[in-house]
């Protein structure tokens, strides 16, 4: 174990620090502004898309299974949220976003997922060659980006339900 950790860069403990950081400020309730609510979600597709394209290429088969469990779990993200649970102040343009573990747990899945097929590259493990393993890792990552984009979308559709209200009720 230590002999993993000893060869692991140092760059990788400074993304995971950052990432256990912004899980934190997740987990508390918070305003932000509307604008910024895509900023994570952009952030975690890209190292997401990453680490697909990092380890298998770019490829049709990759790229479709990348984008499928994306498309996925954004729908079901978008059906089975609750964005009663956000609110909206159309006078400062900002949410309230109640605290949640969810992004934290998604961002360490992701890392954990990239860290450890980084590692069985790295070591030439033969389940890096196999079909199943292409094919979970690719609807593994785009998944998590679709939970992360879509809890974005609620946020947003919060607000402009919320203002939409504001302007036919106030």
């Amino acid at each position: 174990m230590s002999e993993l950790i000893s060869h692991t860069p140092k760059w990788v403990f400074a993304v995971f620090f950052t990432l256990l950081v912004l899980g934190f400020i997740q987990s508390k309730e918070r305003v932000v502004k509307v604008k910024t609510i895509f900023i994570l979600p952009i952030a975690m597709i890209i190292f997401s898309f990453f680490g697909v394209y990092s380890v298998f290429g770019l490829s049709y088969l990759t790229m479709s299974l990348w984008i499928m469990g994306l498309v996925t779990t954004l729908f079901i993200g978008l059906k089975l949220a609750y964005p009663n649970l956000i609110i909206f102040s159309g006078q400062s343009n900002k949410l309230t976003i109640p605290g949640s573990w969810v992004p934290l747990f998604l961002m360490m899945a992701i890392f954990f997922t990239k860290y450890f097929v980084g590692f069985a590259v790295a070591r030439g493990l033969p389940v890096v060659s196999e079909h199943i393993f292409v094919v979970l890792l690719c609807l593994l990552y785009g998944a998590f980006s679709g939970i992360f984009l879509s809890r974005s979308f609620v946020m947003f559709k919060a607000s402009k339900a919320s203002a939409k209200k504001c302007i036919t009720s106030c």
